[in-house]
């Protein structure tokens, strides 16, 4: 396995960020914080560096919609740390509606976020690693990314579908570069999205999630599912699964 030290996280003010914050800062590593929430930041910062003296936390605010701000964001962490060893990409949101329903606008903003944000903070990463001739890009999409789903979560799992195609483009391009990308594939973590869906019940709890994500993106893999049971087994059924078990997601 090898000793990514600075981390920078995406997202990184609440939820599935803070979380993944808190692994990797109990694990010794430097980190570099965005989200749109600064207050929330800076708050985590001063928690973690408290906790864990020996790390550094540095922070920058970020909107990742705002796509050239994400590469001179990226760029500035860089400099702050010296090195940028692994990326997350995890900032999204899930505020789809059903497909004609007049709410266009919040699924163009589930997409701008969720893939064509990602996609911008994919370039701004593997820019850097190609320079520095190293690097790992963990990439967080959803087991939703494996079929086309109904109602609310459409443009959510499209935008998904959407990411984690790009993320195995780019580990093609990338192979014998000395670059890794992950595609990391979360089934229910407990946060404010997915307390809102039918599979609520199978949720893992915040912190095991948060621990389970931390773990499998340590280990580098081309594909994560996290945590691995149920959600392996749940992936291969979802992809033969009828329209009548599909519709559950809605």
């Amino acid at each position: 396995m090898v000793l990514r030290k600075n981390i920078l996280i995406t997202g990184a003010s609440s939820e599935l960020g803070e979380g993944m914050a808190r692994q990797f800062a109990a694990r010794g590593r430097d980190l570099a914080l965005c989200a749109r929430r600064t207050d929330r930041l800076d708050a985590l910062a001063a928690e973690l560096k408290a906790a864990y003296p020996g790390i550094r936390v540095v922070t920058h605010g970020l909107d990742v919609t705002d796509h050239d701000r994400v590469f001179s964001v990226f760029d500035r962490f860089r400099a702050d740390l010296g090195s940028l060893d692994r990326v997350i990409v995890n900032a999204g949101l899930g505020k789809g509606r059903p497909v004609g329903t007049g709410r266009f606008d919040a699924n163009r903003q589930t997409l701008e976020t969720n893939f064509v944000a990602a996609a911008a903070q994919v370039e701004a990463a593997v820019g850097i690693f190609r320079e520095q001739g190293d690097g790992h890009l963990a990439v967080i999409s959803s087991f939703a990314a494996v079929r086309g789903l109904p109602g609310s979560v459409t443009a959510y799992a499209a935008a998904k579908a959407g990411i984690s195609a790009l993320a195995e483009g780019t580990r093609l391009e990338l192979r014998g570069k000395g670059i890794a990308v992950t595609d990391v594939r979360p089934g229910y973590i407990q946060s404010e999205m997915y307390d809102r869906l039918e599979g609520r019940r199978l949720a893992t709890g915040a912190e095991a999630g948060a621990r389970a994500l931390a773990k499998a993106i340590e280990a580098e893999p081309k594909v994560a599912y996290v945590p691995p049971w149920p959600w392996r087994a749940l992936t291969l059924a979802l992809r033969v699964a009828p329209a009548s078990v599909l519709r559950r997601f809605a």
